[in-house]
């Protein structure tokens, strides 16, 4: 007697082994089929079972995959493709739970009632599941699976801080690439794993997340059907999905099968949430880990007993409602949608003649809908097949061969890629059609081909902008403590593996920004094996180099070429900075003293040569006294000393110690006491960076633009005492170049500065700047400045020829000056002339170059012509307005009002704009009897426009003015012309 067939229910939660259970009953007997959920998990089993028994015993059979041997013992197919009446020994259907599924859950339904082994069933599933199958499954026993390993909850992690051998799903496309993007940048990358995937690009990309390569599985909810994965965290992005017309939060039981993938075999796993996901409730993580859900009631049917008289009839037998309150008829899916459009299709119906042709129809109504564009394209496609089929008898292969060509394509991103796979889909599922087209194995392999190439261009896709392809090459090498190849170029490039990783950036090692978390590390190590014998090479050529390659910036770097070597640091002396070497620890010692004594080598030489005459005053012996102690000012002062600070010292020196001090180059200004040689642009550069040093400042105000006689002084705020160490006086609104007020200070020895002066051609030369803004400069030295007006054409006259004078005198006054400087030190000083801080004024030293009063004399020249033409064009007596200009008169503001000097020459540039215009409006009122301008509260003019001044004068050691032109004077001729004219 034949043994009678056997119905189990293998019940149990994730990781109890039940597939494996499944496989090995399986293959105990002579034949077998077994379902499975997804084509993703029935490759998976396929290919294991033809491990153990070979390819010529083993079937695969899904809807677009087709592999049947002539001598098939063992079947292996998703649910909806199991082959009925095989007569096979036995029978599995695995997650049998899913006959509560809306979409798929009458398929799994219709096998549980009707799918038998000649001697075994089992049905593979959820404990949920064991009062319905109870109850609808006449005789069947149950056996409990426990679970292997323990599932513990560890609450939400952000993805910066996921561990590693963690999947995180999402329940959308969008969401998953998103969190794959997110985990290259942060991670390294991620492995990607989606239902929608073929099994060739799945596979890819599991085969990247198990060996290593990444450390990171972003998946939808597919992985929860029984993929075996190497998961140790499962994490969840969301809690709720949409499962086809509404949004809805997973049930604890969906929430379990999906955790369940962390922990494999013996070995513990762990489960949270991230993201925007919200915490998961204590009574759902209790039901989880305890494997304690609410039992399934309702299965998901439909009628599997159809009739194919007519389309009416089949869609009356699909519409029957079930007998049973523990069956529901399941929703309208879209193979029976299709069928309905199809009918009330004329041409359509017209065709179905018979009940072969309304299977037919139904067949083709089963055509899943890939593409997933609209159902109104799907039923025109599934319209066009079904007119061919009943009109040829068959799909044409030129129509198919074009449909197929325009998806040959492997260019494109992830989504068009994607696409592609997805309409190739539908003609794979065509071909495995029995009598659907002409030649069945050609185009099964023609669209599996094609299938292949667009799978192995995702797969290639996906990694490119998932996968850091130089992280997964590091961290597998690493792991497996294999040796990894890193190489230095000419330029400084390291790269690991053939893959960029930083740069070599002097000696120090620069990382590549885009690294980070464990390739980060990986690159640090890798590429510092590869640095360690190039640091020692770089750093004998460095100590070799000539100083010409080694410059310090404005900030107090050190650089060689464009790389940053080291820094300056403040020492005890201004003068003998130190300097801290940029070398990465890994380099050694030896190669950081290396660098860090050739650093001082170079900062001491460019010291020695740029402070030449500075470190000559410093190591002078000879100086001795009030020279020696002034001499040590100036070096602390880096050579440039405001003669206000050492008022009192320099009263003190005598002619003796002067003397012993200008032989090293200083000089003693009226402003300022300097060493000229310093002023240059590079001492100046290196003499702000030491001055910032010892002032310990965070940001070192740089060097003005050299050749610039005054820069703004208010722009930007300095700290203090930086224009002198600038080499530069601030005065107003500018500041000025010290030696160049020096030279100005020799012109105004000779002014009026009692009685009041204008300024000539040669101090607004001098300075470069406008009337108005030597007003400003003015005050700021401390004269008081009054703005007038006045005829221009008569000021021009009287200007000439006050320049012609000056200039017959000019060369009488700088030969006395140079023959008695001394003397001119001691008139000056005994008169109350303006100083800087009303202190001593130096004399103009012998060996200065006196200044020639050839511009002023080619510009009165020029004046008085253009002055004659004007008197000239005028002569017939036409009454004319004349041209007004303005002009200032400074004068002494006295050491007690210095500071309001500048508040003064404001209210009176307001004031003598109100008064010109007054003057211009009234007329006459304003002049004299004589026509001449007045200025305000000063007395009748000279002709010429100069004021009268009866209060005391101040006397030098300037020989009298003499009425005599010098015959060797160049400008003699002209001069004697304009005498004669006057």
């Amino acid at each position: 007697m034949a043994e009678p067939s056997r119905t189990y229910a293998v019940l149990g939660p994730t990781n109890t082994g039940k597939t494996h259970y499944a496989i090995e009953r399986m293959l105990g007997y002579p034949t077998g089929v077994i379902g499975l959920p997804l084509r993703l998990l029935a490759r998976e089993v396929y290919e294991k079972i033809v491990a153990l028994r070979g390819p010529s015993v083993v079937a695969l059979v899904t809807g677009e995959e087709r592999i049947v041997p002539p001598r098939t013992k063992y079947w292996v197919c998703t649910v909806e493709a199991m082959p009925q009446g095989l007569g096979a020994d036995f029978v599995a259907v695995d997650e049998i739970q899913l006959c509560a599924d809306p979409e798929r859950g009458h398929v799994f339904t219709d096998r549980l009632l009707h799918m038998r082994g000649q001697k075994e069933t089992q049905f593979l599933g959820a404990a949920t599941m064991r009062g319905v199958i109870a109850e609808l499954v006449p005789g069947v026993s149950f056996l409990t699976r426990e679970r292997l390993s323990q599932l513990a909850y560890t609450g939400p992690k952000k993805l910066a801080k996921m561990p590693g051998r963690s999947a995180i799903v999402g329940f959308s496309v969008d969401n998953v690439y998103a969190i794959a993007e997110l985990l290259r940048r942060q991670k390294g990358g991620a492995a990607v794993v989606m239902g929608a995937l073929s099994p060739r690009t799945r596979n890819a990309q599991v085969e990247l997340y198990q060996n290593g390569d990444v450390d990171y599985l972003v998946a939808t909810d597919a992985i929860g059907m029984g993929l075996n994965l190497d998961v140790d965290h499962v994490a969840f992005s969301s809690l709720a999905k949409f499962d086809g017309r509404r949004m809805r939060m997973l049930a604890p039981n969906e929430l379990a099968q999906i955790a369940g993938r962390a922990g494999r075999g013996m070995r513990h796993g762990t489960f949270g949430v991230t993201g925007e996901a919200p915490e998961i409730s204590d009574e759902v993580v209790e039901a989880i880990t305890n494997h304690r859900f609410a039992p399934i009631s309702r299965l998901e049917w439909r009628n599997s007993d159809l009739r194919f008289g007519t389309v009416d009839a089949l869609l009356a037998a699909l519409e029957q409602k079930p007998a049973t309150p523990r069956l529901g008829r399941s929703r309208d899916t879209d193979d029976l949608q299709s069928l309905r459009s199809l009918s009330q299709i004329p041409a359509i119906r017209d065709r179905l003649g018979d009940a072969t042709r309304v299977k037919l129809l139904w067949d083709v109504c089963r055509i899943p809908d890939f593409r997933g564009i609209s159902p109104a394209e799907h039923v025109s496609l599934l319209e066009t097949i079904f007119t061919d089929l009943t009109s040829l008898g068959r799909i044409p292969d030129d129509w198919l061969a074009r449909q197929v060509k325009r998806l040959d394509r492997s260019d494109g991103d992830i989504d068009t890629l994607s696409k592609r796979l997805a309409f190739i889909r539908t003609w794979t599922y065509v071909a495995q059609r029995n009598g659907w087209v002409d030649d069945e194995t050609h185009w099964r392999d023609v669209t599996r081909a094609v299938e292949d190439r667009l799978s192995d261009a995702l797969h290639g896709a996906l990694t490119q902008r998932f996968v850091d392809r130089r992280t997964s090459v590091l961290l597998r090498r690493l792991k497996q403590k294999e040796a990894v190849v890193a190489e230095v170029n000419d330029s400084g490039e390291v790269t690991v593996e053939g893959e960029f990783a930083g740069r070599l950036e002097g000696f120090r090692f620069i990382r590549d920004k885009a690294a980070s978390g464990p390739e980060a590390k990986a690159l640090d190590q890798a590429s510092l094996q590869a640095l360690a014998p190039h640091f020692h090479l770089k750093a004998d050529r460095f100590y070799n180099a000539p100083d010409t390659e080694i410059d310090f910036t404005e900030q107090g770097g050190l650089m060689w070429g464009s790389d940053a070597v080291g820094k300056l640091v403040k020492g005890a002396d201004p003068l003998k900075p130190t300097v801290k070497a940029f070398v990465d620890d890994e380099a050694g010692d030896d190669v950081a003293q290396k660098v860090q004594r050739r650093l001082q080598h170079f900062i001491d030489r460019k010291i020695a040569t740029l402070f030449e005459p500075l470190l000559a005053l410093q190591n002078d012996e000879t100086l001795t006294g009030m020279a020696r102690g002034f001499g040590f000012q100036m070096v602390e002062a880096l050579g440039v000393l405001p003669r206000g600070d050492v008022a009192e010292d320099v009263k003190s020196l005598d002619q003796e110690a002067r003397g012993m001090l200008r032989k090293h180059g200083i000089r003693f200004g009226q402003f300022t006491i300097f060493m000229p040689l310093l002023l240059k642009p590079a001492p100046t550069r290196l003499r702000l960076v030491l001055w910032s040093l010892q002032q310990d400042l965070d940001e070192f105000p740089e060097s003005p633009p050299p050749g610039l006689v005054t820069v703004p002084a208010r722009s930007v705020p300095v700290p203090q005492g930086y224009f002198t160490m600038a080499g530069y006086r601030a005065a107003g609104e500018r500041a000025i170049r010290i030696d160049m007020l020096e030279r100005l200070a020799d012109m105004l020895r000779g002014a009026d500065s009692r009685g009041g002066f204008e300024a000539t051609p040669d101090m607004l030369s001098i300075t470069g700047m406008t009337l108005e803004q030597f007003a400003d400069l003015m005050q700021g030295l401390g004269y008081r400045a009054e703005r007038g007006e006045r005829d221009k054409a008569r000021a021009a006259t009287d200007a000439a020829a006050e320049g012609a004078q000056s200039a017959a005198e000019a060369p009488e006054v700088a030969a006395e000056a140079k023959d008695a400087p001394e003397a001119a030190t001691e008139a000056t000083e005994a008169t109350d002339a303006p100083e800087a801080a009303a202190e001593p004024v130096e004399a103009i030293p012998a060996d200065a170059s006196p200044v020639t009063p050839v511009e002023g004399e080619v510009e009165a020249i020029k004046d008085t012509q253009e002055a004659a033409g004007d008197a000239a064009a005028t002569d017939d007596g036409a009454a004319k307005e004349p041209e007004i200009e303005v002009f200032y008169t400074f004068t002494w503001a006295g050491r007690g009002n210095r500071q309001n000097a500048r508040q003064g020459q404001r209210q009176g540039q307001r004031q003598g704009q109100g008064q010109g215009q007054g003057q211009r409006q009234g007329g006459q009122q304003a002049r004299g009897k004589d026509g001449e301008a007045r200025g305000k509260g000063r007395g009748p003019r000279k002709p010429g426009g100069k004021p009268e001044n009866k209060g005391p004068r101040k006397f030098s050691a300037k020989p009298e003015k003499s009425g005599k032109i010098d015959p060797d004077n160049p400008f003699a001729a002209a001069l004697m012309g304009l005498r004669d004219k006057s």
